[in-house]
Parts: C-alpha cells; structure tokens; sequence
C-alpha cells in the first residue's frame, strides 16, 4: 500500500496517455488530515524542471494537501507554457479537492523539453480521473504510475507503536545526490509540526538518498516529499521518528541502486577510518563516480589500483601509501600495495562490497552504486534525454 498505509491517506495512478507504453502514467496522493504538515527536499541544480519551481514555492509554509506526479514528461524547459502547465495542474487538482492551489505540490518526470496542448490536456484530464479514483488502497497504483525506465515499483512500509510511514519512489537512472534524487513521496499518520517534518526529511535524506550515486548525473526534476496527517493522534519521539524515517529512506535507496539502468553489480562503498564523515563521502563519492572502477566491476575485475586513483583525486585526509581495499572481503591492497591475489577474489555475485581504510580517523559512510555496462550505455543511447 506504500503511500497509504499510513492512516488518513488517499491516492490513486490512472492512465493519461503520456506514456506511449500505454501504462499508468499519473498520480495523486492527497492527506485528508487531520492535519496537513508538509516538507520537502529539491534537486540543487540550477536548471530546475517547472514543477520544481512551482513546488519550492508551495512548500514554504509547510502546508501541503496533496501531490500530483505524472510521468511520460518531465516539462522541463517548455518555457512560460510549462509553467503555466504546473499551475493549471494545481488549480485543476484544487478546484476538485476543495482547497487551495498554493497547498498542491506538483511532480514531473520523463523527457526533457517537450510539452505542448496536448500534454497539457492529458494531465490535467489525467488528474481529474485520479481525483475521482482515490482510494486508501491506491497507493499500489500511485507507485506504478511515477515509473519511467524502472523495472518495478519502489515501496515501503514501517510502523512502530500507534503510528506508521509509507512511501513510494521512482527512478533507474540519472541518480546523483542533491538534496534529493528521483521522485519520492513518503507519508506519515504521526502528528509533526513544518519544521519538525522538514529537519527529520533532510537528516534522513543526507544519509540515504544523498548517497546513493548511481551514474553521477544530476536531475533537474528530483523532489523527496513528507506528508504527515496526524491521523494516528501521536506525536513521535522525535528521534525515533526520525529513525525509523531513514529506514524507509535508506529502503528504497536500495530499491532504486537494485533497478538502476543496465547494472549487473550493486556496490556498496563504505569507507571506514576517516578523519571526518565528510571525508568519507568524498572519498566514497570519487569511487562510485570513476567510470574506469565502474567499467572493472562489469569486468569482475578487482583493480584495486583504480580505487586508489580516484581517491587520489580528492581533498580528503589519508597517505594514499597507508590505505587498506577490500573487494568483497577481500583484502587486495594494503598500505598502498598489493596484499592478496586478485584471484581470491570473486566478483561474479550481483552484490559487491568494496572497503576502503584510510587510517585517518573513525569516521565512516557508505555511498551506493553500480556498474557501468553495455546495457546502460545502450539504453541512454536509445532514450532521447
């Protein structure tokens, strides 16, 4: 049920006809209350998509009534008409849900610059028949109507005493952090004030979504959402709430990492030893951004020397000749030279763990990320973006 298993949540996905697939391509996800808290977390590129324009500008009160996604087209660089597309979509959602267009935030994703009165017309009629199809049992189909090039949707579910949240998120490729990345919304029947929803999104986002590098290619419509109702009558710890947050967060990270475009391998990068968590993600960050380390996985080749290169590159705190790496526990290199055979080590399973010691500190983080393959090249060769 994802986005509505928390209580006090509707949603719907329809078909628009935006997807020449003919899938579900447009969502609605609406909190009925009793309260309509709101947070959110936007791509940092500076070439940002009309929905996220739109949307920075909803979320600054900290009131949101509903979301409404589409894929089949991001309406990025479409001009004053996308704009003004965002805006229709809004108030049409408003007109029908009875409240205010400046509480309706608004998400896209798909092709980069198109749109026209056609596209137009299909989302605003798409969010009309979405409207009319809400249900507290359709956040299965809100999930599968955000895809574009995912295998399968992304969902989850955790709950502790008296209160629950539940999310969905769409993407496979073009992940790199910003804030946020993909199109994620997450809901919760906990009571939370605005500033209380938005510090508990971005402490979840920093150690989730924001690590999570797949291609190292920055979107400009990525948007993570927190939708709290109060309809559970609790008001969380704080703390636990913002724990269990990462959960669901850190969740469908890994969702996204599994279903990223073309991958045979799913790495994980943890960097351990650091003299500071910031060094750690720098470090980890160069690695699962070197597309010679990346094009060796495909390979199941352990080069450990390509490892030490990308780190090379940063300003983190380390004696590139006192670093320990392990592949998939493994330790091929030790104090910057050769330890085990590269032999001993097996690549050939879809998981890939890769240990860097820098011997600095202890500090640690773990950035995730994937092969680089023929399927992925092909596929963004094929797929106009």
């Amino acid at each position: 049920m994802s986005v509505t298993a928390a209580q006090g949540f509707e949603a719907a996905g329809v078909t628009a006809g935006l997807k020449s697939s003919g899938g579900k391509d447009l969502a609605v996800v609406v909190n009925r209350g009793p309260h309509k808290t709101g947070a959110a977390v936007f791509t940092s590129n500076r070439a940002k998509a009309n929905p996220i324009i739109w949307s920075q500008q909803v979320i600054a009160d900290g009131v949101v009534e509903a979301v409404v996604l589409n894929s089949g087209g991001a309406n990025c660089f479409t001009g004053s008409f996308g704009f003004q597309t965002t805006h229709q979509t809004a108030e049409k959602a408003a007109e029908l849900l009875g409240v205010s267009a400046g509480d309706i935030l608004v998400c896209s994703t798909g092709l980069i610059g198109t749109g026209d009165e056609v596209f137009r017309g299909k989302v605003l009629a798409g969010t009309t028949e979405a409207i009319a199809a809400l249900s507290a049992d359709g956040g299965d189909d809100a999930s599968l109507a955000i895809m574009t090039t995912d295998t399968k949707p992304k969902r989850s579910v955790v709950s502790r005493d008296g209160w629950t949240i539940g999310g969905m998120a769409k993407g496979a490729g073009m992940l790199a952090p910003g804030l946020a990345t993909m199109l994620v919304v997450i809901t919760t029947d906990a009571r939370l004030e605005p500033a209380e929803a938005d510090a508990a999104l971005r402490r979840a986002t920093a150690r989730t979504f924001d690590r999570l590098d797949s291609d190292g290619c920055m979107s400009t419509n990525d948007q993570v959402t927190l939708l709290a109702s109060g309809a559970a009558e609790l008001r969380p710890d704080l703390d636990e709430f913002a724990t269990a947050l990462t959960e669901v967060c850190q969740d469908l990270a890994e969702q996204l990492q599994a279903d990223a475009e073309g991958a045979s391998h799913a790495i994980a990068i943890r960097v351990v030893n650091a003299a500071s968590e910031a060094d750690a993600v720098t470090v980890g960050r160069s690695v699962a951004r070197n597309n010679l380390f990346k094009a060796a996985i495909f390979g199941n080749d352990p080069n450990w020397g390509r490892v030490l290169a990308a780190i090379g590159t940063t300003d983190a705190a380390f004696d590139p000749y006192d670093v320990d790496v392990w592949f998939n526990g493994v330790r091929v290199c030790t104090q910057g030279g050769p330890d085990r055979p590269r032999e001993e080590v097996d690549l050939t399973p879809r998981a890939t763990s890769i240990l860097i010691d820098l011997r600095t500190g202890d500090a640690e983080a773990t950035i995730l990320t994937n092969d680089l393959t023929h399927d992925y090249v092909h596929e963004n060769s094929a797929y106009s973006s």
